[in-house]
């Protein structure tokens, strides 16, 4: 469990580094729904960080936990860089 909680860590601090900048997300919502988006990593939060979508829909943002990133059910790219 410890290096369960090492690797939040870790991806929460790689995260930090990459706050303001274009962000593109790949996420699995289950039932072969798959969202793609790009947006700017707009903060971090102990448990979740947000995204703040390019696009003006209906869903301006969106917030993810950093386990999704670690079970892949989401996919981070920055600057061509796999977050995760």
């Amino acid at each position: 469990m410890r290096t369960n909680t090492n690797q939040l860590d870790q991806i929460k601090l790689n995260l930090d580094e990459h706050v303001g900048k274009k962000i593109k997300l790949k996420a699995n919502r289950g039932r072969k729904k798959i969202v793609e988006a790009e947006g700017i990593l707009e903060c971090t939060y102990p448990n979740i960080f947000v995204i703040k979508l390019d696009k003006p829909s209906a869903v301006r943002r969106l917030s993810y936990t950093y386990s999704d990133i670690l079970t892949e059910t989401v996919e981070l790219t920055i600057d061509n860089n796999r977050i995760g």
